[in-house]
This record gives C-alpha cells, structure tokens and sequence, in this order.
C-alpha cells in the first residue's frame, strides 16, 4: 500500500529539491530527499537470500518488478527487531527500485536553506558515514543522509563479479549434465507403492495436482479431468485407473508427470502417488520387459525394467510412445480436445514456444525456493543412511558416499547458505550436479517439481541480491503465482579453494 506524501508537500511546491521524507530508526530521527522516494509500502512478504550482502533482507515481488529490501537497522548497526505494523518500506529508485526497511514514517518537511548545515560542522563527533547533513528544527535535529551511499551500501559487488557469474551460467548451460553414451536418466514415481520411472527427455515438467481440476461430462473413468498449464488445456489420467487398481484421494506429494508426444507435441498428464527422485541408471542394469508378462499384466506401455541397488530395487520404466498408443489415452485426448489444432490455438493466443521457456529442477531450503536448468541436474537421489565423515573438511561438507561404485562428496547445503541446521529426514533428497569436472551432491530439504518458466519472467538478480560468490544469478518472478524463486548457477556454488578440498577428500 502506497503512502500518501502530500500533506506538507503542496504547500512548499516551490522549494522542491528543500522537501524531505522522514522517518524513524529507534529513537532517531532521518530523512531522504523527496525527490528520490518512488513510494512507500507496508513490509510486504519477503525470499530470503543466502550469503548475499550482510544488510540485504531479502527480495519482495513490487507489482511484477523483484524489490530488493534492505534492513536499515542492519545496514546502521542497529539491533534486529520484528517487524509490525508501523513498519514500512521507503522505495527508492537508483535506475531500479530499492527499498529500505524504517521502524515507522514521520512526515514530509519543507526545509529553509538557513535549517540544513553541511555534516562537515560535526564530521570530528559524529560517525556520519552515510550522512549528508542535518536539519536543525525547533524539536531536535533531522538527519539527512547521503543516497549514493544508502544505495551502495558499502557492500554492492562489482560489475566484473556480475560478469563473471553470467559467463558461469552461460557454461553451465553449455556444458550439460555430463552425461555418458551408455548412461540414462530417469524420472521415476510411486503408483501403489510399485516404482516405474520415464526416461526424463520424456518427461515436459512434474507439477503439483492443483486442488482445483475441471471435470469433462462424460468421461472416460479413468480421464480425473483438465487443467490449464500455461495457456493450454492439459487432460489429466489416472495411472492408479489405467493400471485397474483401486482409487486414492490426492493429497501434498501428488504430483502429475507431464508426457509429451514428439510427433506432434501434444501433452497428457500422469496422476501420480508421489514423485520419488531422478536417478542415473547404466544402461546394462536395464532388462527388456518379456512381452508375454506385460501383455498379461495389461501394461504394454512399460517396456523394460531397471535394476538398481544390486537388484533389490526394480523400476519399471514406461515408453512414452506406448502410452499414447494406450486407447485410454487416445480417448481422454479427444476428451479434452487437446489434438495438434486446439495446441495450434493455445500457442496463437500466447503460449511461449519452447524457445522462450527454461526448464528448472525447483527445491526448497528453509521453506524459499530455488531453481537450477534442468540440464545441469544428473540425478536426484534419496539421503542414505550411511555418509563416511572425511576429517579436515569445509563445515559444510557432510562426508562423503558410494554412488553407484564412485565416491561422491556431499555437501550439506543449509550449512553452505549458513541456515540453520534441520535433522535428516525422508524428505530431503540429494541433487547431483558436475561441478568443475567434480561429481558433487547437494542436500535440499525437498525437491518439488520440474517447472517450465517463461525467459520473459526470468531476469538477473539484484546487485545487492548477490552472493558472495554469485551463484544465486537469476530470479524468477511468477507474479500470477506470487512466486519468487532465485535461481542457482551450479558451477558457482562452491569456490576454487572449496572444489580443491572436494577432490582431494574423493
């Protein structure tokens, strides 16, 4: 909510650039030119940011434009206090808005020449450091401080930083998720308690089952209904229905896995129980499906099955192709009239094309959400019970574990971003990314979906929004779903010095 700066403020028109904004920090009193405040808020939802400057509180969606917050309580050395409802949030505009967290606003005030002296009268007594001058008023004095400094703050990095971290993440989508020729990757789901997985160049995005799905009259049983994904109408299908087991109510871990048709483009999407991980498989742990098995089992579509864990663990993997070739299927996209000319309409009315969309592993620390290109991600695996401790390690590594035959260290990623520090649990996954030439997973407590986001909703982060070593480059603000998610460049995450432990402790 905007504030209203006009009560003094048409009186004294003519003397403009004399205008203050004040406000109150403990029991000081300072001031910022009106000229240079774009508005002023109430303290809106914030999405903190790991390892970014000291004084820096977080990142706030400002009418579709990310609004870095700043804490002027940390910036002055002031002691944290919570904020309630005189708090507010002066935004400023040093060609993108800034805004800066104050205990509670004053007034505006119209100063005569004669009331404002140069800080250079009391530089010798006072830490002015961030102030410009002084107001000298019947009722005390008003501290005016310097913009330029308030802006930089003391802590900003440097543009060649900036540049750095880019070509970073430019590398990193060059350079792929290293994977090899006789490797797969997939995504594997829970129906019944029973495994299956799709290879992942399959699989469009896993989003969370809306509580909301429109019913079509007269569907076929086993059709839960359609949903809008981006512009387009997405029929939803039972796996529990297809595979003629018995229905569950949906609840927080199911998910829809959204296939695609490479012939043609159209979309269905899965209703599954839960999305389990994204594994690494070898291609000589995988084992055609006998044909005599699948057919009596009424489920052409999985074509083959997957070993890991020595055998003890079997993942059924289903052929995208097979699926559409699936009756049921067929019919639920007739149902929901998603056929090549109805995708045609939906794109025409604004649908971003492949080209101008990312796709994004999204996880979450803390309860904030963070994303990394999906290309970069070779698998997601579950927490084992087992991490090997390696001594004369960073903090923040947990040990270090045997993945498939290779050493792996782990990093506990609360700890890198300084959170605090939660006990394992079943919802935390690891997810592997090849950083520098060095397998290395990363601690999340949950992964929760695979998104698509418009390049147009995607924009660098804030300079004061910066980490310390630039790995959280870019922000995605989904204002229709009030969502801000930083996103993370893999090959920043750890430093050069960091990446040398690693190799030496795998």
């Amino acid at each position: 909510m905007s504030a209203n700066l006009e009560p003094e403020a048409a009186a004294a028109a003519d003397e403009t650039s004399r205008q203050f904004v004040t406000f109150r920090m403990e029991k000081e009193i300072f001031a910022v030119p009106l000229v240079e405040v774009q508005e002023i808020i109430r303290f809106p939802d914030i999405v903190e940011v790991p390892l970014s400057a000291r004084h820096l509180k977080g990142l706030a969606n400002l009418r579709g434009v990310v609004l870095p917050v700043v804490s002027l309580r940390r910036l002055f050395g002031m002691a944290e206090v919570e904020a309630d409802d005189a708090t507010r949030v002066v935004v400023m505009n040093a060609g993108t808005p800034i805004g800066f967290i104050v205990d509670r606003m004053e007034r505006v005030i119209a100063a005569d020449a004669r009331e404002v002296e140069s800080i250079a009268g009391i530089r010798s007594t006072v830490d002015a450091q961030m102030l410009q001058g002084v107001v000298k008023r019947e009722d005390g004095l008003v501290m005016i401080l310097d913009t330029a400094q308030l802006l930089q703050g003391g802590e900003q990095r440097t543009r060649a930083d900036r540049s750095a971290g880019a070509a970073g993440l430019a590398a990193a989508e060059r350079g792929g998720a290293g994977e090899t020729s006789d490797e797969i990757r997939l995504v594997s789901f829970e129906v019944e308690a029973q495994e299956y997985a799709l290879p992942i160049e399959s699989v469009e995005e896993i989003v969370q089952l809306p509580e909301r799905v429109n019913e079509i009259p007269n569907a076929p049983q086993h059709m839960v209904g359609v949903i809008n994904l981006r512009n387009r109408m997405l029929p939803l299908i039972s796996l529990r229905s297809l595979f003629g087991l018995a229905p569950a109510p949906a609840d927080l871990v199911s998910r829809v896995v959204v296939v695609s048709r490479e012939a043609d483009g159209a979309s269905v999407g899965l209703v599954t129980d839960t999305v389990k991980e994204v594994v690494r498989a070898p291609k000589s742990a995988i084992d055609q499906m006998p044909r005599m098995i699948a057919a009596r089992a009424g489920q052409k579509q999985v074509e083959s099955i997957c070993r890991l864990d020595g055998g003890k663990r079997l993942v059924s993997i289903m052929a995208a192709e097979q699926l559409f070739l699936n009756d049921r299927i067929a019919d639920a996209l007739d149902a929901a009239g998603a056929g090549d000319n109805d995708m045609a309409v939906a794109s025409a009315k604004g649908g971003d094309s492949a080209d101008d969309e990312e796709q994004f592993v999204i996880f979450t620390l803390a309860e904030e959400e963070y994303g990394v290109p999906i290309e970069a991600v070779q698998e997601i695996v579950r927490v084992p019970e087992q991490i090997t401790r390696v001594p004369k390690t960073p903090a923040f590594v947990e040990g270090v574990i045997n993945l498939r035959g290779a050493v792996m260290p782990i990093i506990d990623q609360r700890r890198r971003f300084a959170l605090p520090h939660v006990e394992h649990n079943d919802r935390q996954r690891i997810v592997v990314f090849l950083v520098n030439g060095v397998r290395t997973g990363f601690i999340v407590d949950s992964v929760s979906e695979v998104l698509k986001v418009s390049r147009k909703e995607i924009a660098a982060a804030p300079e004061l929004a910066a980490d310390r070593e630039g790995a959280v480059s870019r922000v995605a603000n989904l204002v229709a779903a009030k969502r801000l998610i930083l996103m993370l460049d893999p090959e920043r995450l750890l430093s050069e010095s960091e990446l040398a432990s690693l190799k030496r402790a795998a």
